[in-house]
């Protein structure tokens, strides 16, 4: 879990009612993070070394995601609350919502500036448009290996 804050926005308030049912999904995925965090990185590219943190990220907000839009089991006061709190990226989500980004892997992936040709990633590239050799193409980002909604 992120550390508790006091500071700049970060509630002092307890968790509302529902959060002790997944604070354990939680709990784990903060093992893994951390894990992650502290794994060795000799031998893997320079990108390579996030890429574990960004899956765990992925993983945590979908997660989130999916208790409140498709289960329902969360209420609305908890889903605002882990969104301030930083439990789930709140632009990653606002994201899924939209047609097109429903698979979305992670921001950096669609920012133009952050690649060749100001385009967006190659992962965001429909495999079938692709050719057969490329198939084994990841994203250098976050080792995504596509994310496009039509797949």
């Amino acid at each position: 879990m992120p550390p508790e804050r006091h500071a700049r926005g970060y509630s002092r308030k307890a968790p509302p009612d529902g959060f002790d049912d997944i604070e354990k999904t939680l709990l784990e995925f903060a093992n893994r993070m951390k894990d992650a965090e502290t794994a060795p990185h000799e031998g893997k590219k320079k990108n390579e070394a996030t890429w574990d943190i960004f899956r765990i990220s992925h993983q945590r907000s979908k997660y989130i995601y999916d208790l409140y839009y498709e289960t329902n089991a969360i209420s609305k006061q908890l889903y605002d609350w882990l969104l301030k709190n930083k439990y789930a990226d709140a632009n990653l989500i606002a994201k899924w919502k939209k047609q097109g980004y429903e698979k979305l892997c992670c921001m950096r992936c669609i920012q133009a500036k952050e690649h060749n040709f100001n385009t967006t990633c190659i992962c965001r590239v429909p495999r079938a448009r692709l050719n057969d050799e490329s198939s084994g193409i990841q994203c250098t980002h976050c080792g995504c290996s596509g994310c496009a909604s039509c797949d």
